[in-house]
């Protein structure tokens, strides 16, 4: 799948989907929004559900008269895309100029670096 980028709105609303780890409502998005401290309007949560239709993202499925709203994509391939095309735009494809970054610029605590040494070991 060619990825097309999605707005913080968009993928907002991605990461409650992905987080039921069941297709929802357009109420139940709606409510999931306002808990998180983001009660978006209704034609606005509307459009960016089309949007999202549109690139890809999303499906929706007649559940009587309400739409059901099922992703394309799971969470972990969306990250998996969105890594290499930040990988290959700001490293050039050189992954361990990101890594050497990450760890330079102490931004990974004691147990992630554990846990990227380990990996690392493994492979």
């Amino acid at each position: 799948m060619e990825q097309k980028s999605l707005s913080d709105a968009e993928l907002e609303i991605m990461k409650i989907i992905w987080n039921a780890k069941k297709p929802l409502l357009f109420a139940q998005i709606t409510e999931a929004l306002a808990a998180a401290g983001n009660p978006w309007q209704k034609n606005t949560l509307i459009t960016l559900l089309s949007r999202l239709m549109q690139k890809g993202y999303l499906k929706a499925a007649k559940h009587g008269r309400k739409n059901e709203y099922i992703p394309c994509i799971e969470e972990h391939e969306f990250q998996a895309m969105q890594t290499k095309q930040f990988v290959n735009r700001i490293y050039e494809g050189n992954v361990s100029g990101l890594i050497t970054q990450l760890v330079q610029n102490d931004t990974l605590t004691e147990a992630e670096y554990a846990q990227l040494k380990q990996i690392l070991e493994e492979k």
